[in-house]
């Protein structure tokens, strides 16, 4: 039997790092992504077939997938993994602020699913984009970071319908609190963004809590790749996957609580219900 080939993106640590090596112990090529020497490095040594890949370069694109297709030959499983959390007031980090988050987590996701159409067509393989309760469950001091993760759940939908007479099979992960670098990360990002100057800048514990709220009771990202691979490897693949702390009642909160009192708690959570000066 052949030896199926997975393309991870985002894997110098946790969910893609993981999910890498889970795919690797189940006898899968996996050729797992990163942009750091050091991190390929790790990469290399653990058994895997680094890729040297910013997923927002076009060129850097091509020039994975020119490697993959000559010494592969084929593609079964593409994970878009690839993103980050963009954390603080939204008016804060402004339009610009926005396009850099939507260009990682959600224009890199469609131009290398692009870019690989062609030998996940030959393979009939599965597209895997990792989205985020985040999504569905939106919260202050983290709206690019929803609203990102929400566009994937919409691409994820219109990609599944549009690719399922190539016999590609789309399935979206929501993932809820994972054990990772995410909350470090984001609390950084945070900081650089909230300055001295905003008016948010008496709630600055409250913006660094939403960075770091992710990472409360998380699940290990080993659990987490175990049972993603679960679901890859079933013969009827789940639409959605939701795994996590957090994962499942966090979408049934949004969908059964009141808009207004929904808000009014998330308010109350993050410092919000208060005037400010």
């Amino acid at each position: 039997m052949t030896t199926p080939v997975a393309l991870i993106t985002g894997c110098s640590s946790g969910i893609g790092r993981a999910l890498a090596e889970t795919m690797r112990d189940a006898g899968y090529q996996v050729w797992a992504c990163a942009r750091k020497p050091a991190d390929l490095a790790s990469l290399q040594a653990a058994g895997l077939r680094a890729l040297a890949l910013d997923v927002n370069d076009a060129q850097a694109i091509a020039r994975a997938l020119a490697e993959l297709h000559q010494e592969a030959g084929r593609l079964d499983v593409l994970v878009n993994n690839a993103g980050y959390g963009a954390m603080g007031p939204l008016l804060d980090a402004g339009a610009a602020g926005m396009r850099q988050q939507f260009e990682t987590n959600v224009f890199s996701l469609v131009e290398l699913t692009r870019a690989c159409f062609t030998l996940l067509r030959a393979s009939q393989g599965l597209v895997v984009n990792i989205g985020s309760v985040s999504g569905v469950l939106v919260t202050p001091f983290a709206g690019a970071y929803c609203a990102s993760k929400a566009a994937v759940t919409a691409l994820s939908d219109a990609l599944r319908m549009e690719l399922a007479p190539f016999a590609i099979d789309v399935m979206e992960v929501q993932p809820g609190a994972i054990a990772s670098r995410f909350g470090n990360t984001a609390s950084q990002q945070a900081s650089e963004v909230l300055r001295e100057d905003s008016p948010w800048w008496p709630l600055r514990e409250a913006v660094q809590a939403r960075a770091n709220a992710s990472q409360q009771d998380a699940t290990p990202t080993e659990a987490f790749a175990r049972q993603l691979l679960a679901a890859i490897q079933r013969k009827n693949r789940p639409l959605r996957v939701r795994i996590g702390k957090g994962s499942r009642a966090l979408p049934l909160l949004a969908a059964l609580l009141p808009k207004r009192l929904l808000m009014r708690v998330l308010q109350r959570r993050f410092a919000l219900d208060k005037r400010l000066s």
